[in-house]
């Protein structure tokens, strides 16, 4: 698997809209009824990276430590399932499910939610405020899974750079400081 960077989608962009069909709660929902009032999450993920394997468990914990405040986590997989049948919706129920997601898990069957928003790799992260405008784009913080040639490289998940964007956004401040591209396997295109 090649490491991919993210895009990095020009700050201040709107969300783009979309319907598409939540794995978790087996009914379509859109992007105007499910995200936050202080602020939105929007992941780009599926069920077989190491990289996502890597900051799931984080990832959740942040999800579930922001929720109170208004801040709602969106998780869209975009990966070709034919070429990856892992990452059919039937296995992303059944991944939601064993992560503990308290949140949607959206599938898009044609690509075309992950090329507006330019999505490049999985994981992908995205945090919109309350008015869905691009206040961060970037990784979740700097780990990375260590490669067996190198396990001292191994850092452990804090999800820092989420939280402080998070904060910031929700405080209604500018995000501050360099926002470092995400990194990870890169979307599975048809």
């Amino acid at each position: 698997m090649a490491y991919t960077l993210s895009n990095m989608l020009p700050l201040g962009t709107i969300a783009p809209d979309f319907r598409l069909w939540d794995t978790v709660s087996d009914q379509q929902l859109n992007l105007q009824d499910i995200k936050g009032d202080q602020a939105t999450v929007i992941v780009f993920s599926c069920n077989h990276c190491p990289y996502v394997h890597h900051v799931n468990e984080g990832m959740v914990q942040v999800a579930n430590d922001y929720e109170p405040q208004g801040v709602n986590f969106i998780v869209i997989s975009s990966n070709d399932v034919e070429a990856y049948p892992q990452d059919a919706p039937v296995h992303m129920k059944t991944f939601a499910a064993e992560s503990g997601y308290n949140f949607p898990y959206l599938y898009d069957p044609t690509q075309e939610v992950a090329k507006a928003y330019d999505a490049a790799c999985t994981p992908d992260f995205y945090v919109f405020d309350k008015d869905l405008k691009l206040t961060y784009r970037g990784q979740m913080d700097n780990s990375r899974p260590s490669r067996r040639s190198r396990p001292s490289e191994h850092t452990e998940v804090s999800g820092k750079d989420l939280r402080a964007a998070i904060d910031a956004t929700v405080q209604g401040e500018p995000v501050t400081g360099l926002q470092r591209p995400g990194g990870g396997c890169g979307i599975k295109w048809k």
